[in-house]
């Protein structure tokens, strides 16, 4: 039988509809069940604790790994008069008013420097960060004059340098959505040595602990103390934190006085540039000069102003080079009795074993580091 072609078309729709009549079906049968939701209820957000962050907007890149080459350009030096116990005395003595006995040109002063700041737990209520850092202060003498009574530091800081090795553990601890402590350890070994570490009694630590406020996404300040080497002499001093980046991601500052302060130019997220100063220092330990279970240690201490550029190269690998002033602090030696370390800080009147200064001069410090924003 022949069909019209209307005939054909009224067939070929009760097929496709035919064919899915099943599903519509099936639909039909598995339609949500809602009444199994009538039990829950909304998260009351006044319950959820939460914690300040660790950082603000425009803040120079923290940096995880880095390594940089340090150097100063040539300099005078000067150092006192130094004379060696008398028999059956242990240590040694330096008259402090004793006149200067031996000089030198340092043609050179630096070397590499390592750095790693490793995150080792990170969570929203604690946020634990751990490094391991190596600083070389390498030394080209010349032009030495000596005295019959000089001590020969020159030709040690010529042959071995200084050397020290240091491990940093901070803790950012926030207590609510706004405050929080910041506490910091270290461990320093500091001295001429080489390959083989001087005695471990010699190890100087160093802790300083933050109470701090985090004031809005673009301000945070706190107060706190230090127990730090910084310039040389063991010292207990205050703590002030103020970071703060401008309304319109610009201009900031980067500041934890006494330690380093510094103002911030962002030219863009990729590019800023910090202008301030810096103290740096350590308790070098002198083999030669240590008798018996006494440390002889010269206490280094510099104010570096500077101004350092940093830039990203690609992705999370960002370079700086900074260029500044090395000022000489100190760089006054002590004798310490069993190798135990003693307080002197800004007023005390013990005498140091030896007088010495440095002339200031130019450095320049250049490095690529690993970082995170």
């Amino acid at each position: 039988m022949q069909m019209s072609k209307k005939q054909i078309c009224l067939l070929f729709t009760i097929m496709f509809l035919a064919g899915f009549s099943p599903i519509f079906a099936q639909e039909e049968e598995e339609e949500e069940d809602w009444s199994m939701y009538d039990d829950l209820e909304l998260v009351d957000e006044s319950n959820v604790k939460r914690f300040a962050k660790p950082t603000i907007v425009g803040l120079s890149p923290t940096r995880f790994l880095s390594v940089s080459y340090d150097q100063q350009l040539g300099y005078d030096m000067n150092l006192s008069a130094a004379r060696f116990p008398a028999s059956g005395n242990s240590g040694w003595g330096v008259d402090e008013a004793a006149p200067i006995s031996e000089t030198g040109r340092v043609n050179f002063t630096g070397g590499m420097r390592f750095n790693s700041n490793i995150p080792i737990i990170s969570k929203s209520n604690l946020v634990w960060q751990s490094g391991l850092n190596y600083m070389r202060v390498g030394y080209n003498i010349g032009g030495v004059e000596a005295e019959q009574n000089a001590s020969g530091l020159t030709q040690i800081l010529d042959e071995r340098g200084l050397n020290n090795l240091n491990w940093t553990n901070t803790f950012f601890v926030p207590i609510s959505e706004e405050n929080f402590f910041i506490f910091q350890g270290s461990l320093d070994m500091s001295g001429d040595y080489g390959f083989s570490l001087q005695p471990f009694n010699t190890v100087r630590w160093s802790l300083a602990a933050v109470y701090a406020k985090r004031v809005s996404e673009r301000k945070r300040w706190g107060l706190g103390l230090a127990r730090t080497y910084r310039v040389g002499n063991l010292n207990y001093v205050p703590v002030v934190m103020y970071d703060v980046t401008s309304a319109d991601r610009k201009w900031g500052t980067e500041i934890l006085f006494p330690a380093r302060a510094h103002g911030r130019y962002n030219f863009s997220k990729s590019a800023l540039l910090l202008f301030g100063y810096e103290l740096e220092g350590q308790s070098y330990r002198i083999n030669d000069f240590s008798v018996g279970n006494n440390s002889y240690e010269i206490r280094r201490g510099e104010l570096r102003p500077r101004i350092e550029l940093q830039k990203q190269l690609s992705g999370p690998f960002w370079m700086h080079f900074q260029a500044g002033y090395r000022i000489d602090y100190t760089f006054n030696a002590d004798e310490l009795e069993g190798s135990r370390e003693f307080f002197r800080g800004f007023f005390g009147t013990q005498e140091y074993g030896m007088v010495n200064n440095l002339g200031n001069t130019v450095y320049f410090n250049v490095g690529i580091s690993f970082v995170t924003l």
